[in-house]
């Protein structure tokens, strides 16, 4: 199948001949659907603490001494954020006349009406003014002119860069980017004992300079008025994450000179950039997902809370396996049974008896994660259930619906009566009882990726993309859902989400 010129492609690439043929293989076979027992609730699966035990949780972890890490992935451009902005350019480019009374340029209509409470507006006015157009307040004949310049290379190139870069928020004084918003946020609770704050943001090759600028230009004044030192670093996803496309008859797809094409792998290509990081507690969560200075105190109220249950919880599990290795008596092995079914909803698989030791050994002895659950308010995206493994037992886990055959009864009827949503909102540890780190892309289901049809010029391709991180890159990992107030997550995932009461 290969020919000694891909394989030079492949030693280029950093990808093996194996992984290659493995993900042929995956396209020929399909992937199999995740099944799915229950969904997480808080009646089971999903812990809602009280007022007190918060008050506990932030106690315990505002009293850790170990190191912290926000892990924020950044990548890719804000384009679909613009996808109703593009549109009306393109029309009002044209010789239509857009009918912004219809339900298409709705979303265009009140972005142009609430023009000015945008954290971009002045920049966006300042750069017309020079052009001659005037848009306070802003008239019909000047929408193609602010769209042009939002959105253009000549202008802001709002369309082509990354979220991350992109004024969210305006204060009395100031604006701030969302990258600036989690520099923030990492002074509020990611700051160690000494007083210094670790960031690390995944990005895309081409938007690295920009963000390096950035954090050059504002590092001292945000280390300044919040007490903290900043460490930030930066990654790009690696090309030997990235995938084989194939065609119609599942052969490598091929480019005008005959190299095969692969695409990036899907945010699961991330766990490789996390496993690169160091630290005992690591946040994670999304560019998008960020409030500004009036919201972040229950934000950060509840990243601590949920920082401290993991640190109760990987300190019984750490006693636990350290207890484990000094004796086997049937109480130990019967408490930590129970451990595992009463409090982390786990379902022992059949045969698992006739070791249990060694079979608890190995279940105790995996990174950790507890992860927030926002109520389900309708957002696209994943959710928590009780999914079955490869073993045979079954653990909390995050499901997209791709993953899930909603033509099968049990599963449907887990996924219909599921009550929350996934907002990414991760504390993880990676490290053992002796302060051992894991190799994360040893915890993956590679049984969980996805297969989509895209296309290339105007040839139908089928692509694939890595188990996600948060679902199949994560699936072997001890892991703990919490409920949290919906008000810690405010995505953007248009443009008129800036618009919200959270967002201004």
């Amino acid at each position: 199948m290969f020919t000694p010129t891909d394989l030079r492609q492949l030693q280029a690439l950093g990808i093996s001949q194996g992984e290659v043929e493995q993900q042929i293989e995956n396209f020929k076979r399909g992937f199999p659907f995740l099944r799915v027992v229950a969904p997480a609730t808080p009646s089971k699966g999903i812990l809602q603490p009280d007022a007190k035990k918060m008050d506990e949780l932030v106690s315990v972890f505002d009293g850790f001494k170990g190191s912290l890490l926000k892990f924020t992935p950044a990548s890719g451009a804000a384009s679909r954020m613009f996808k109703s902005l593009f549109e009306a350019e393109e029309i009002l480019a044209g010789e239509e006349q857009p009918d912004f009374e219809s339900k298409a340029m709705k979303p265009v209509k009140e972005f142009f009406e609430q023009l000015s409470k945008f954290a971009f507006y002045e920049e966006l006015k300042s750069l017309l003014a020079k052009k001659g157009v005037s848009i306070e307040p802003v008239m019909e004949q000047a929408y193609l002119p602010v769209l042009q310049t939002l959105l253009g290379k000549s202008g802001m190139s709002y369309g082509a860069l990354p979220k991350g870069l992109l004024k969210f928020h305006k204060y009395a004084d100031s604006v701030r980017t969302a990258m600036e918003e989690h520099l923030v946020e990492a002074a509020l609770y990611a700051k160690d004992k000494h007083k210094v704050a670790q960031l690390h943001f995944t990005v895309s090759p081409e938007h690295r300079a920009p963000f390096e600028k950035l954090v050059k230009e504002v590092q001292p004044a945000y280390e300044k008025k919040y007490g903290v030192t900043y460490k930030i670093s930066f990654s790009e996803q690696k090309k030997s994450t990235d995938t084989i496309a194939v065609d119609s008859n599942n052969e490598p797809f091929r480019n005008a000179d005959g190299s095969m094409l692969f695409r990036p792998g899907g945010h699961g290509a991330l766990i490789e950039n996390l496993d690169e990081q160091h630290a005992d507690i690591v946040f994670v969560k999304n560019i998008d997902n960020i409030a500004p200075d009036a919201y972040k105190t229950e934000a950060v109220r509840y990243k601590k809370a949920l920082a401290g249950l993991l640190i109760q919880l990987r300190t019984r599990i750490f006693e636990y396996a350290d207890a484990l290795e000094k004796r086997q008596d049937e109480a130990l092995v019967k408490e930590i049974q129970s451990f595992f079914e009463n409090e982390l909803s786990f379902v022992f698989p059949k045969g698992w008896e006739s070791d249990k030791v060694k079979y608890l050994r190995t279940k105790l002895d995996r990174p950790i994660r507890v992860c927030g659950m926002v109520k389900n308010v309708g957002e696209p995206g994943g959710g928590p259930f009780v999914a079955v493994n490869p073993d045979g037992s079954a653990s909390l886990q995050i499901a997209e619906s791709s993953q899930l055959d909603l033509s099968e009864p049990v599963t449907k009827k887990a996924f219909d009566s599921a009550t929350h949503f996934n907002p990414v909102d991760l504390v993880c540890s990676f490290v053992d009882g002796k302060g051992k780190k894991y190799d994360l892309k040893k915890y993956r289901d590679p049984a969980t990726g996805f297969i989509s049809i895209k296309s290339k010029d105007g040839r139908e391709l089928k692509a694939q993309e890595l188990p996600g991180l948060w679902n199949g890159a994560m699936s072997d990992w001890t892991t703990v859902f919490v409920e949290v107030p919906l008000i810690t997550f405010n995505p953007v995932k248009t443009v008129n989400d800036l618009l919200r009461e959270e967002h201004q």
